[in-house]
């Protein structure tokens, strides 16, 4: 047999059987241990670490029977051998196997009969017990995957990985990777149900070749967490590209199994999902930097009013969308937009840029807001017919506060004056659809007033309604701060939620009193 010696209770109120018993296990290698009663035999198996019970029928305080039921009953993996010089009939045979035991010995029992029913049952219940933790630790692996590919950024996937790590090989546990930007990182574990936090940690990655590789290393090259004394560690590494670094999976020695499968598939699946999470970053990044690049660079300043602007792009959890708004001064007039397009992704952003580049063109041209939308329009359904979008735009005159304006399925504008609150309604079809469209809306910004105009990440939520978004947002109006930027800011902090699922973009102007 594998590793250290079975241990065997011997359990039998006749000495020189018990005797007997013993010397021969003893002689075939097993470690053994001796109980004279069914109650000391019982009290044994609940506190020391027993592998085999041979158990005699015959006790003075309980039957073999009875003891065998509760051994079982609290041990079902533990076997017990029956053996008898007196119950050798049929009917005790039959009765002490369907009473759980899982061989039954009559007298006189010759040594290597016993010896080799002994190891015949061992090898049965230990190829048992490995297929139950085989089975138990790929249903760990298949829950640490799943949550790993859910993590929604990389602190929170190194710690699902680590906690997953533990609770498999129940023991403590690393996983070691590199983040985006170059940053060499670890999920650690003191063991299953301890959670995980992250750390920096670095570590060599010289001659790790591609593929999966499992060493062997002294634990205290890995001094992260108290690992079991006098044991090593298994190092599983995982590179999927050449031009990637790997990522480790670090466990005790002792906790692994001949080619450590599960450990070289968890380093795998993580792995996996780290590449996914790096390329998600990459791209979120890329799409973040093009968006910021498009939108205005300042605001201009225009006497008689005040300007802001707050942009928040989505959480890096979540794809970047399309929002968009435009501030410029043109012939004596202030072009304001905003727009959506939609979706979530770097080609959401780059149709974003087409069509806020559309509504510059067309308004330089010296169209009314209503006639660029028109444009816009025609614009889309000819080169991106796939696509959708919402846009609204405003021409407003400084001195006089006149405005037109034109709304394509956007959320209407607010206006905030004295405590009171109104949206300026302009019903009309988005942006990618052939429908008659309204006439601009001409109206006056009072002075002293304030028109918000905003995308739908600042009022929508999974769940609120539309209606109740905008009624918050209504709420949070009623007063305008002296400083317009930190009004914007306090609409973002009341009503966008603490991690941004959605771009969100809000554009304010107050007509001086």
């Amino acid at each position: 047999m594998d590793g250290p010696p079975a241990t065997v209770l011997v359990v039998d109120d006749s000495r020189t059987k018990r005797y007997l018993l013993v010397s021969w296990l003893t002689r075939a290698g097993f470690a053994v241990v001796e109980a004279e009663t069914g109650a000391e035999a019982l009290s044994r198996v609940a506190v020391e670490p027993v592998d085999l019970v041979v158990l005699d029928v015959r006790l003075p305080d309980l039957s073999g029977f009875e003891v065998c039921e509760r051994i079982k009953a609290d041990h079902p993996a533990l076997p017990v051998i029956h053996v008898s010089a007196h119950a050798v009939d049929v009917v005790d045979r039959a009765q002490g196997l369907t009473r759980g035991a899982d061989a039954y010995l009559a007298e006189p029992i010759e040594p290597e009969e016993l010896v080799a029913t002994a190891h015949a049952v061992l090898r049965y219940y230990q190829a048992r017990q490995r297929a139950e933790l085989l089975a138990e630790r790929l249903t760990g692996l298949a829950d640490t995957t799943v949550a790993v590919h859910a993590a929604p950024n990389f602190t929170r996937l190194l710690e699902e990985a680590a906690a997953g790590a533990a609770q498999i090989f129940k023991c403590p546990a690393i996983v070691v990777a590199e983040t985006f930007d170059g940053d060499c990182v670890a999920g650690v574990s003191a063991g299953p149900g301890a959670g995980a936090t992250v750390v920096p940690w670095a570590v060599d990655d010289t001659g790790i070749p591609t593929g999966s590789t499992v060493r062997v290393d002294d634990s205290a090259h890995w001094g992260l967490v108290d690992w079991p004394a006098g044991d090593t560690v298994t190092v599983a590494a995982a590179k999927l590209r050449e031009d990637r670094p790997p990522l480790y999976v670090v466990v005790p020695t002792a906790t692994q199994t001949r080619r450590t499968p599960v450990l070289v598939q968890l380093s795998q699946a993580v792995a996996a999902a780290v590449e996914a999470q790096r390329s998600f970053d990459e791209e979120h990044r890329i799409a973040v930097t093009l968006q910021r690049s498009l939108l205005p660079r300042r605001i201009p300043e225009i006497a008689g009013l005040d300007l802001a602007v707050r942009y928040e792009p989505a959480s890096a959890q979540t794809e970047v969308g399309g929002d968009f708004y435009e501030l410029v001064m043109l012939d004596g007039h202030l072009l304001m937009a905003i727009g959506d397009v939609a979706g979530h992704s770097l080609h959401a952003a780059t149709v974003m840029a087409e069509l806020r580049h559309a509504v510059r063109a067309y308004a330089v041209e010296g169209h009314q807001p209503s006639q660029i939308l028109y444009r816009v329009n025609e614009m889309m359904r000819t080169l991106l017919p796939a696509e959708l979008a919402t846009l609204c735009v405003l021409l407003l005159h400084p001195q006089s506060g006149r405005i037109r304006l034109a709304s394509a399925g956007h959320l209407p504008a607010l206006i905030s004056l004295d405590g009171k609150v109104e949206f300026v309604e302009r019903p009309a079809p988005l942006l990618g659809v052939r429908a008659q469209r309204p006439d601009d809306l001409e109206f006056e910004l009072p002075p002293g007033a304030t028109l918000v105009l905003y995308t739908d990440g600042l009022i929508e939520r999974r769940d609120v309604t539309i209606d109740e978004g905008l009624a918050a947002l209504a709420a949070a109006a009623t007063r305008v701060d002296s400083d317009l930027d930190a009004f914007c800011q306090r609409l973002l902090d009341e009503l966008a939620p603490p991690e941004i699922h959605d771009d969100v973009a809000v554009v304010a102007v107050r007509r001086s009193a």
